[in-house]
């Protein structure tokens, strides 16, 4: 990358108005000329405009980094303004890459952005990566943290991560040309459900700003070759204690990726990998919508009406009950205590389960059909799903 950045760099000008723009870069021995020169002649693609990925973007074009790709396929919700603050209130149901876009071309007009609107998979992730430096992972599901990791792995580029969830972030730089690769770090995904989602557990809304701007500073290192990079450290940090560690990596030999004797020299498929779905298109989200141990809230709703004596289970932690609550449930158990309390729920009843959207209690559901509860099922969609085509008086969180 040095040498093809030496070479753009000595290709490209600043124009008056760049200079001007970017003068505050220019009077530090670090950047200056040749230094901005080689920004313009960089290129970042960012994988996922939400909440790493606002600062990151901004903060990418306000630089002057030359070209910027963008990996999306969402559109912009109430529930994501909270912290992805490059969008706001009038783009609510806007594609996310055409509000991002927006904002970081009314920053600076002098950068390319180009936009992937779809999901990124196997087939398409090395296509898409290949022509870009450095690639920023502001993803939030392990498949697709796994992917963006052995794409930058087999092609050799370095991989700025980050990761939050309620008031702790991580950051880092895997790059397995000089250090290690996420999978050293973590060879395998976490179970299913044993691990929240920032929809089900939870972020303050700050944080993700945080840690995006840690990564902006990383990338922006990097294609300057300036500084000590996060290579081969994790950077934590705790909001809530207002604190940061720093935790020394190593390079795993026996890692599968970047080891002494690779296993992986290909893309596999990574939702059945990790055994989640890594967007709501995937095959395996589609998948888990029609089987035995699930239920539609349309159909809980008729078979309550009729009068089935059907158990209506409440696994959301407490403080979510205060925000919204179905008044037919019959019981309220968080998630997290479900096995230590099996004595409350009857194995003869068919028991109906729901969280939020459906996540954490489909993992119930899984725990309960181990212990001898077969006829439990997961509410599709959860309670934010009854809200909507149910109840419309309760709100949608």
């Amino acid at each position: 990358m040095a040498q093809k950045n030496f070479e753009l760099r000595e290709a490209v000008e600043l124009t008056h108005e760049e200079v001007e723009r970017y003068s505050r870069h220019l009077i530090m021995p670090e950047v200056g000329m040749g230094g901005q020169k080689k920004l313009k002649a960089g290129s970042v693609l960012l994988i996922g405009v939400g909440g790493l990925g606002s600062p990151v973007g901004m903060y990418l074009a306000a630089a002057g980094v030359g070209r910027i790709g963008l990996v999306d396929y969402d559109v912009v919700e109430p529930s994501n303004l909270q912290r992805q603050i490059i969008h706001g209130t009038k783009d609510v149901g806007r594609s996310k890459l055409e509000s991002a876009r927006e904002h970081m071309i009314d920053i600076n007009p002098h950068v390319r952005i180009d936009i992937h609107d779809l999901p990124l998979t196997s087939h398409n992730a090395l296509a898409i990566m290949e022509p870009y430096d450095v690639i920023v992972d502001g993803t939030d599901n392990f498949p697709t943290r796994y992917l963006t990791n052995d794409v930058c792995a087999l092609i050799g580029k370095p991989n700025v991560y980050g990761s939050v969830f309620r008031f702790e972030g991580q950051a880092s730089v895997f790059d397995a040309k000089n250090g290690p690769c996420y999978r050293c770090l973590f060879p395998e995904p976490p179970l299913p459900g044993s691990v929240p989602s920032c929809a089900d557990g939870g972020v303050l809304g700050v944080l993700p700003g945080i840690i995006g701007l840690i990564q902006a500073t990383e990338t922006i290192k990097l294609l300057l070759g300036i500084g000590d990079t996060l290579v081969g450290r994790l950077l934590l940090y705790d909001a809530l204690h207002m604190r940061f560690d720093l935790v020394k990596l190593r390079k795993n030999p026996a890692c599968p990726i970047c080891g002494e004797h690779p296993t992986l020299t290909e893309l596999i498929g990574y939702e059945q990998f990790c055994g989640v779905p890594a967007h709501d298109h995937s095959d395996l989200a589609a998948g888990a919508k029609g089987t035995d141990q699930t239920i539609t809230v349309q159909e809980v709703k008729a078979r309550l009406d009729a009068g089935e004596n059907l158990i209506l289970l409440d696994v959301r932690e407490p403080h979510e009950w205060d925000i919204s609550d179905i008044s037919e449930a019959t019981h309220h158990i968080p998630a997290e205590q479900i096995v230590e309390r099996l004595e409350e729920l009857d194995t003869t009843r068919e028991i109906i389960v729901y969280c939020k959207t459906g996540g954490r209690s489909d993992g119930v559901v899984q725990i309960l059909h181990r212990h001898g509860y077969l006829k439990a099922r997961n509410m599709l969609g959860g309670i934010n799903a009854w809200a909507s085509r149910i109840e419309p008086d309760l709100p949608v969180y």
